[in-house]
C-alpha cells in the first residue's frame, strides 16, 4: 500500500504539447483522434501525436497548411510549424524543415 503523500509528491499533471514546440516534424508521424472531457462534463476531441513518450497536440490548421505543402513539394519529408498569437488567435504556419 502506497501512503497519500507519497504519491502527491510523485504526481505529474498530464500534459499535451502542441506539435509547434517541435524544431521538424516527419511526415510520416501517426496521429490519433483523442477524447477527453472538461471540467463541466463535456467531452471534446484532439489530433494529437506521441513523439518519444510525449503527447502533442495536431491543430487542425496544421493539417491543411501540410496539404498545401505536399502539394506544392511531394517529397517533402520533414516540415516546421511556426505559431503566432495566443488562445482563439492562435495561427499556424507550415513551411519546409531545413
Amino acid at each position: 500500500m502506497t501512503k497519500i503523500n507519497e504519491l502527491a509528491k510523485e504526481y505529474v499533471s498530464p500534459e499535451t504539447h502542441n506539435i509547434a514546440e517541435l524544431e521538424k516534424v516527419s511526415v510520416e508521424i501517426d496521429v490519433v483522434e483523442a477524447e477527453y472531457t472538461k471540467s463541466d462534463g463535456e467531452v471534446f476531441t484532439v489530433l494529437e501525436t506521441t513523439i518519444n513518450e510525449v503527447k502533442y497536440r495536431v491543430p487542425v490548421s496544421v493539417l491543411k497548411g501540410l496539404k498545401t505543402l505536399i502539394e506544392a513539394r511531394p517529397n517533402t519529408l520533414f516540415f516546421t510549424v511556426l505559431k503566432s498569437g495566443d488562445g482563439m488567435k492562435t495561427s499556424y504556419s507550415v513551411i519546409p524543415a531545413q
